[in-house]
C-alpha cells in the first residue's frame, strides 16, 4: 500500500500517540489511587500516610523512598480532577519535544523540588521563623512538583510575546499563593517554577517592548487587586501571617477592585491618566503601611491586628508589593503617555494635495489612491514615506502598502507601528502585500484575507475558448449598438450623472445596512477628476451600467495601471454589461500603454482559518449579512472570467490577542455609519463574534 492510500489517522489518535510518557505517568497516579484507596478516601486518614508522604520529617526519619511514592499519590479525592488537568503541561512539552525531555523535566522537577523544598524549610526553621518551623513538621504528596516543572518548561516553548506573558502570569500565581497560603505544596511549586526559569532562561525582559512593559503593569495591578479580594473573603495563613474573612470593608474593596479593573485596561493601552491613578493607589497602600507601623509603635501589634482583622505583617508585605509597582511605574513612565488624541507621528499629517504629489512622483500600489479619500488618514516620515490608515475602536488600521520613495518603506512601517503603540492603539495592516509582510518582525502573524486579481494587459487578446463569455458580451454589445465610453464623472452631462446616481441608489436598494466604506468607494470618490468612469450607453442614451477606475501611478507621474472600484448596473438593462465594461476597459487601457488592471480583492470573500478565532466568526457573519447587498463571493467568482493572476493580500497583526479588537475595528471601518440596531437587524452580532 502506498502512502497516498494509507488511511488518515484521527487527530486525537495522533496526539495520543505522541504523549506516551504523559499517559503512562498519569496512569500510574490513577493506579496508585486505586491501590491506596485515595480515589475515594482522604489519604491523610490512612495509617500509611507517614510512610508514603514526603517532607522534612520523612527524610529525617530515613524514609528515602517517599519522594517517589508521594509523587504518585493525591491528598483527597476532590483533587484528582485538578491533578489530571495539571498533566496538560507535560503533554504539551512531550508533544513538542519528545518523551525523553518531558520525562526528564517531570522526574527531576518532582524529586529535586521535594529535596530542595525540604532543605529550604530545614535552614529557615533554624532561624525560628514561625512559618518555616510549622512547615518543617508538614508532609505532602502529589506530582505537582513535576507537573509544575513541565508547565514552566512548556511556557518556555510559547511564541513571543505569549512566552513572556505566560511567565509573568505563572510567577504571579506562585507568588500570590506563597504569600497568602505558603504551605509546603506552594513552596514546592515556587521552587519548581523558579528552578526551570533559572535552567531554561526563557524569560528575558532586558529588551521588553513598549507593549510588554505595559503588560507587566497590567498583570501586576490585577494581581494586587486579587490580593484585596483574597484577604476579604478567604482565610489565609501564608509566609508572613494570617487573615480572617471580614465583610466590614466590602464596599471599600469593591470600589478598589472596580477602579483596578478599569485602570488595568488603561495601563495595557498606555493611558496617561491610568498611570496617575495607579501611582496614587500605590501611594495610598504605602501610607497604610506607615500607619500600621505607627499604630504598632503607639498601641501595640495586637491592637493593630484586631483593627485590620489580620496580621499586620501581611499588610506590610502588600504595601511592599505596591511600592515595587510604584518604582516600576516611575522607571517606565515613558510607556504610559498615550491619550485619546495622541497622534501617530510628531510630523503633521500630509494634506490631500501632498498625498497626490507623492503618488504622482513616486507611485504606489493598487490601493494607494485610496489615501486621497476623506475618510482615510495618512502618516508620513521626514524622508517622504507615507501610509494610509484609519483609527477605529482603539485600532490603527493601515490600508494597503506604504507609498513614496521605495527605500523609505521600512521606515514608514516602523514609524506607523511605533506611533500606534505609543498612542495606545493596536497596529495592524489590512490588504497588505507580501512586500509589507516582509518588513515586519518575524513574530508578527498574518492571515490571507483576499487576493488581488491582476490582469496583465500587454498583448491581451480575447481569443480562445476561455474568453468565450467576454468575447460574447463584446459582440452582443456591438450588435445592439451599446456604446462604451471612458470618461470622467465631472465631464458628463447632468442627465448622465443623474442616471448614474439612480443606478447606484437602485443597486443599494432598501437594505438594512448603509453603504460600505474603507476599501470600497462611493460616487463621492468617483467624482475625483483623476478617477475614470466606464459607461455602457444604449442608442437611446440610457446608461445600462458603469465602472469607476482608480489610477495606479508609477514613478514620474506615469500611470502603470488601474484599480476597479465601483461596479453598478441598471436593473433590466444589457445582461452582460459588466463583462462588456471590463473587457472594453482592458482593451482601452492596453492601447494606452498601461501594464495591468486590478479587479481588486473582494473583501469578506475569503474564508479565514481557525486560528483567526473570533475574527473568523465575525468575518463569516458579516459576509453572510452583506452577501445579498454586495455579493462578494459571487463577485470573486465573476472575476475569474478574466483569468487574472492572484497576489495574496494579508491581514498583518502582532498576535492573536489583538484579533477581537481588529475584528470590531474592521466592522466600523467597512460600515462607519451603521448603528448597533442596524448591525443587529442584519444579524451581525459583534459582541458574540468578538
Amino acid at each position: 500500500m502506498t502512502d497516498a492510500a494509507a488511511p488518515t489517522r484521527h487527530p486525537v489518535i495522533t496526539v495520543v500517540a505522541r504523549i506516551p510518557a504523559t499517559l503512562i505517568t498519569l496512569g500510574l497516579v490513577l493506579v496508585a489511587g486505586l491501590v491506596s484507596a485515595a480515589l475515594w478516601f482522604p489519604l491523610r486518614e490512612n495509617h500509611a500516610w507517614r510512610y508514603l508522604a514526603y517532607g522534612l520529617p520523612s527524610l529525617l526519619e530515613g524514609h528515602w523512598w517517599t519522594p517517589l511514592t508521594g509523587a504518585l499519590l493525591v491528598h483527597s479525592p476532590i483533587l484528582y480532577p485538578v491533578v489530571i488537568v495539571s498533566f496538560a503541561g507535560m503533554a504539551y512539552l512531550e508533544f513538542h519535544r519528545g518523551w525523553k525531555v518531558a520525562t526528564r523535566y517531570f522526574v527531576i522537577g518532582q524529586i529535586g523540588t521535594v529535596l530542595v523544598a525540604a532543605l529550604i524549610v530545614w535552614l529557615l526553621a533554624m532561624t525560628g521563623w514561625p512559618w518555616a518551623v510549622a512547615q518543617s513538621h508538614h508532609l505532602d504528596v502529589g506530582p505537582s512538583g513535576g507537573t509544575m516543572a513541565c508547565i514552566a518548561a512548556a511556557v518556555g516553548l510559547f511564541r513571543p510575546p505569549w512566552r513572556v506573558r505566560a511567565w509573568l502570569v505563572l510567577l504571579a500565581f506562585v507568588g500570590v499563593t506563597m504569600v497568602f497560603w505558603g504551605n509546603l505544596g506552594d513552596l514546592e511549586h515556587a521552587v519548581s517554577v523558579i528552578g526551570v526559569l533559572i535552567v531554561d532562561r526563557s524569560l528575558r525582559l532586558r529588551k521588553a517592548s513598549l507593549r510588554e512593559k505595559r503588560f507587566i503593569a497590567f498583570v501586576a495591578v490585577l494581581a494586587l487587586g486579587a490580593l484585596e479580594i483574597i484577604v476579604l473573603v478567604v482565610p489565609t495563613a501564608g509566609m508572613f501571617g494570617s487573615t480572617t474573612p471580614d465583610p466590614g470593608p466590602i464596599l471599600d474593596v469593591t470600589v478598589d477592585v472596580v477602579v483596578i479593573v478599569l485602570i488595568a485596561r488603561g495601563l495595557l493601552r498606555g493611558r496617561r491618566w491610568t498611570w496617575w491613578v495607579a501611582a496614587v493607589f500605590a501611594g495610598g497602600n504605602i501610607l497604610a503601611v506607615v500607619f500600621v507601623l505607627i499604630g504598632a509603635e503607639l498601641v501595640g501589634w495586637s491592637e493593630v491586628t484586631d483593627a485590620i482583622s489580620g496580621d499586620p505583617a501581611l499588610t506590610i508585605v502588600s504595601g511592599v508589593l505596591w511600592a515595587l509597582l510604584l518604582v516600576y511605574l516611575l522607571i517606565e513612565r515613558r510607556a504610559f503617555r498615550a491619550g485619546r488624541g495622541t497622534r501617530l507621528s510628531a510630523l503633521p499629517p500630509p494634506t490631500r494635495a501632498e498625498v497626490r504629489r507623492a503618488l504622482h512622483r513616486d507611485g504606489g500600489g493598487t490601493l494607494s489612491w485610496m489615501a486621497t479619500w476623506d475618510a482615510n488618514s495618512t502618516v508620513r516620515t521626514a524622508t517622504g514615506g507615507m501610509l494610509t490608515y484609519q483609527r477605529r475602536n482603539g485600532v490603527a488600521l493601515a490600508l494597503g502598502d506604504p507609498f513614496g520613495p521605495p527605500s523609505d518603506a521600512p521606515g514608514v512601517v516602523d514609524a506607523f507601528v511605533d506611533g500606534a503603540e505609543h498612542a495606545g492603539l493596536v497596529p495592524c495592516f489590512f490588504s497588505a502585500s507580501e512586500s509589507t509582510r516582509a518588513l515586519l518582525p518575524s513574530t508578527w502573524r498574518s492571515l490571507v484575507v483576499a487576493a488581488d486579481t491582476i490582469v496583465d494587459l500587454p498583448g491581451l487578446q480575447f481569443t480562445g475558448k476561455k474568453w468565450n463569455s467576454v468575447r460574447t458580451s463584446l459582440n452582443r454589445a456591438d450588435r445592439e449598438q451599446v456604446e462604451f465610453r471612458m470618461t470622467h464623472l465631472v465631464h458628463e452631462s447632468w442627465g448622465v450623472r443623474q442616471q448614474i446616481r439612480a443606478i447606484s441608489e437602485e443597486w443599494l436598494g432598501d437594505k438594512d445596512l448603509p453603504e460600505m466604506g474603507f476599501t470600497l468607494g462611493s460616487l463621492i470618490e468617483a467624482a475625483d477628476p483623476e478617477v475614470r468612469i466606464a459607461l455602457a450607453v444604449t442608442p437611446s442614451g440610457d446608461v445600462d451600467g458603469f465602472l469607476s477606475w482608480l489610477p495606479v501611478y508609477g514613478a514620474q507621474g506615469v500611470v502603470r495601471g488601474w484599480t476597479l472600484d465601483l461596479m453598478r448596473r441598471r436593473e433590466g438593462g444589457f445582461p452582460s454589461v459588466m463583462e462588456f465594461l471590463i473587457g472594453s476597459s482592458a482593451q482601452q487601457f492596453e492601447a494606452e500603454g498601461a501594464e495591468f488592471m486590478s479587479l481588486s480583492g473582494a473583501p469578506l470573500a475569503h474564508d479565514l482559518p481557525q486560528e483567526a478565532g473570533g475574527l473568523a466568526a465575525l468575518g463569516d457573519r458579516l459576509a453572510e449579512s452583506l452577501e445579498p447587498v454586495y455579493g462578494f463571493r459571487s463577485l470573486q467568482r465573476f472575476k475569474q472570467k478574466f483569468h487574472p493572476r492572484h497576489e495574496p493580500l494579508y491581514l498583518l497583526y502582532r498576535d492573536e490577542s489583538d484579533l477581537t479588537r481588529i475584528g470590531l475595528a474592521l466592522v466600523r471601518a467597512f460600515l462607519p455609519t451603521a448603528t448597533l440596531r442596524q448591525l443587529a437587524a442584519a444579524g451581525v452580532d459583534v459582541v458574540r463574534a468578538g
